[in-house]
């Protein structure tokens, strides 16, 4: 496919009410026009912080959803910025983009991954967007790891107290049904499930 037939989908982002998206639209149709680029969807979100993860944008959150079905070839924004301001958040979207062969035109910056320089850079990216997540899920592993060390009880504080699991051995003496107890003891029928197959292997 030749620059002159890229299909193109929009993504504009302005951080309060107060303001407009309609200078970056502007920009960008001008752009494409000059480009001889087609935009085929636009995306947006107004009044939205790029501090906020994708689930609180759902322009962005249909953006990523259009990348993944790969409805165009370039997404198209006035910069780097608008598409988030959390790096966990851009790097795992560089990735995304990177996965599907969709290319990146951030006007600002004077980015555009089609050509043989920007798909350079946009390698680059990538390279720093993988070793971001590597170093989170090692930054996690490392607290979890160090936690334990301290003793401390990670997930969840269980709501099987002593008394309640007590009450669960005695309901279940009685030969009372696990949804029952569950409900009468306030903790859940996976728990009872539990507590009854330890008594089962005691038993045998």
């Amino acid at each position: 496919m030749t620059s002159a037939m890229r299909l193109v989908g929009l993504y504009l982002r302005v951080s309060t009410t107060g303001q407009t998206v309609e200078n970056q639209r502007r920009e960008l149709e001008a752009v494409a026009s000059r480009r001889g680029w087609q935009i085929v969807r636009e995306f947006k979100d107004e009044g939205v912080s790029g501090c906020k993860g994708p689930a609180a944008r759902p322009g962005f959150s249909q953006l990523c959803q259009a990348v993944t079905r790969r409805e165009f070839d370039l997404v198209a924004a006035w910069s780097v910025d608008r598409l988030g301001r959390s790096l966990p958040d851009l790097a795992t979207f560089l990735l995304q983009l990177h996965s599907t062969g969709v290319d990146l035109y951030l006007h600002q910056q004077g980015l555009d991954t089609g050509t043989p320089a920007g798909k350079a850079m946009f390698q680059m990216m990538g390279v720093f967007a993988e070793f971001e997540r590597a170093m989170i899920v090692e930054r996690v592993r490392a607290g979890l790891a160090r936690a334990r060390a301290q003793g401390k009880q990670l997930g969840r504080p269980s709501a099987l107290t002593p008394d309640k699991e007590d009450e669960v051995r005695r309901l279940l003496a009685e030969k009372v049904g696990v949804v029952k107890i569950g409900r009468t003891v306030g903790v859940g029928t996976g728990t009872v499930s539990r507590i009854r197959a330890t008594l089962e292997v005691s038993a045998g």
